[in-house]
Formats: structure tokens, sequence, C-alpha cells
């Protein structure tokens, strides 16, 4: 598919989901499509193949929860190719954003994506989710294909600022998951979100501590 229908369905899109992206932004958003294309055919960084699918079901897909991003400084665990990372920091050039990943390759992509968009508000780490301690906590934690919510809490709940919220990025309505909540957390919002042209149930869940 040409950038030029690349670039169409995210403008669109973007403006179904409430946003006003400028031309800048759009055309980054189009490059960081073609760089996970091609990069994609050597290292197989996502399932879906085709710029047009990348679009909707990556890129549009992570600016879907842009609402419920919260604060500063934003934690991208399990970030893969940077996703909802690069995007939501393409789309908030205001905030600074953290995207941590154990896997080199993944690292290596978002690392040179990050450079060719020149985007100075993203820092890619190569590390277990674990393992990863900062001196400055995060307001927001986002995963989107990262584990089960519960891991997801009980592995960075050290990095997550008071007042901090969690945002897991999730299919349909994860009733199972949120049953095994782990003890001194609350959802506090779950949100359905509309993705434009992705015929799918998609929700984010907003999370704090009780």
């Amino acid at each position: 598919m040409q950038s030029d229908g690349v670039s169409a369905i995210i403008a669109s899109g973007a403006k179904e989901l409430g946003l006003a992206l400028d031309a800048s932004q759009v055309d980054k958003l189009c490059r960081y499509v073609a760089s996970l294309y091609k990069w994609n055919q050597v290292y197989n960084l996502t399932s879906v193949r085709r710029p047009d699918q990348i679009a909707v079901r990556h890129i549009l897909d992570s600016l879907a929860v842009w609402q419920q991003v919260r604060g500063q400084r934003v934690l991208d665990v399990g970030s893969g190719a940077g996703l909802p990372g690069i995007p939501l920091a393409i789309l908030m050039a205001g905030k600074q954003f953290v995207l941590i990943d154990s896997v080199a390759k993944k690292t290596r992509f978002m690392l040179q994506a990050a450079l060719e968009l020149g985007l100075q508000n993203v820092e890619v780490v190569q590390h277990r989710v674990e393992d990863y301690r900062t001196a400055r906590p995060f307001d927001t934690v986002v995963s989107r294909a990262f584990s089960s919510i519960r891991e997801m809490l009980q592995l960075t709940q050290e990095v997550l600022a008071p007042g901090g919220v969690y945002l897991a990025l999730k299919g349909a309505y994860p009733e199972h998951e949120l049953a095994e909540l782990p003890a001194g957390f609350g959802v506090t919002k779950l949100v359905p979100l509309k993705v434009p042209g992705l015929d799918a149930e998609r929700h984010v869940v907003c999370i704090e501590r009780a």
C-alpha cells in the first residue's frame, strides 16, 4: 500500500478518535509504519504484515488510549516494536516516554525508529521489567501485550508514582484477569475503545492503588 493510503487511514482514524494531528505528526506516524514494515520482513517484530493493517491494528489501536494517559512520565512495559509508546510519544511531545523490553532485536528497532523520527521524548531500555528501577517514578504505566494484569501490577509497582495509573490495553472484557487483581489495587475505570477500521473488541483497564 502506498504511503498516501496509510496517511489517509491514520489522519481519518485519528479524527474519529477525537485527535487533530498536524502534518508533521501524520508524517512521523507514516514513517514509523514504513520502518516497522521494513524491519518486520527480517526481524519478525509483529504478525501484522500489511502497512494498512499496521496503521489500523497498531497505530490507531495505540492512539485510542490517549485520553487515559496521565502526568508527564509514561512507562511502556513490554513495548515490543514500540507500541503503544512511540505513537503516543509522537502525539504527546510534551511527555517523557520510557519504552522497556528485554528482547534485543526489539530494542534495536525502537532505538532506530526514535532516532529516525527525532523523538527527543523517548528513552529505550533493554531490561527485564522485574529488575528495572528508577529514581523518577512514572505517572502512567501502560501495557499493550505484556502478560496478565496481575503480573503487570506485581512487576511494576515499585516504579509507579503516588497517584499514578496503570493502563492495561485488552481485547474482550478481561473478566478472569480482573477477578485476580492483587491486594492493594482497584479498577477505577474500564473503558470500551472503538478503534477505527478494527472490527474487534478493545478495552483499556485503568487501575490505581486502592
